[in-house]
């Protein structure tokens, strides 16, 4: 299985997305106090990269 950029690209905003769902998740249902408004926004910025990633497929 041969990975060319676009694919590696692909990988990484697929992973990206999903960890990103999670530190939402964490701050939402896991931590009530500051914490959770922390890993929210780090789960933001994570889709924000992922945004960037799948804006970089087919230019790099």
């Amino acid at each position: 299985m041969a990975m060319n950029k676009n694919s590696v690209l692909a990988w990484a905003t697929t992973i990206m997305i999903i960890v990103g769902i999670a530190l939402i998740c964490l701050g939402a249902f896991r931590y009530d106090d500051v914490a959770g408004y922390g890993f929210a926004s780090v789960g933001i910025g994570f889709f924000a990269i992922a945004w960037v990633f799948n804006a970089l497929k087919g230019r790099v």
